[in-house]
């Protein structure tokens, strides 16, 4: 079962979705981009603490991986892995889960957790294109509104340039 979320790690990293080591991990969380910090069981104790530092300053989980810095640092393409964040909260929750399934006493809190943030952020997501669409609508109905103008303004010139042409005694008499 391991293999399975060592494997989806994998599959993040190679859609650039995960940072890798102790300081990749440590810009991600400043910047509040990491949405969970995983670390292999094997870490040593000041890692441990960095993680759980980074996980604090970024507001994220920080999850204890049953892998090993080996086994982690395979799946990531490296020789050993102590840490990692995961940057996709659609990753970051389908990889918890997949760790819930295999000991719900130990990581189902992290994974409700993640599902609301995951929720959180999904309705963020169409808030903001809710509101691009109604900026799209509203520069549509402005760009009409102009041409309407500009349509009825050159229509009154023409007209206002006939009514001269045909009687341009009526122009001197006044």
């Amino acid at each position: 079962m391991t293999d399975q979320v060592l494997s989806m790690l994998g599959l993040a990293k190679k859609a650039g979705r995960v940072e890798v080591g102790e300081e990749p991990v440590g810009a991600a969380a400043r910047a509040k981009k990491a949405r969970v910090i995983f670390v292999a069981q094997d870490a040593a104790p000041s890692s441990v603490r960095r993680a759980q530092s980074f996980a604090r300053t970024g507001s994220t989980l920080c999850v204890t991986l049953p892998a090993d810095k080996d086994a982690l640092g395979r799946s990531l393409g490296r020789s050993s892995v102590a840490m990692c964040a995961v940057t996709e909260i659609g990753f970051a929750g389908a990889i918890v889960k997949k760790l819930a399934a295999i000991d719900g006493e130990k990581y189902g809190a992290a994974a409700a957790q993640l599902d609301v943030k995951a929720q959180r952020a999904m309705e963020r997501r169409a808030e903001q294109l809710r509101h691009e669409k109604n900026l799209r609508q509203g520069q549509l109905a402005h760009e009409k509104a102009v041409k309407r103008r500009a349509k009825r303004a050159a229509a009154e010139a023409k007209q206002a340039a006939a009514e001269k042409d045909t009687n341009p005694c009526q122009a001197e008499t006044v």
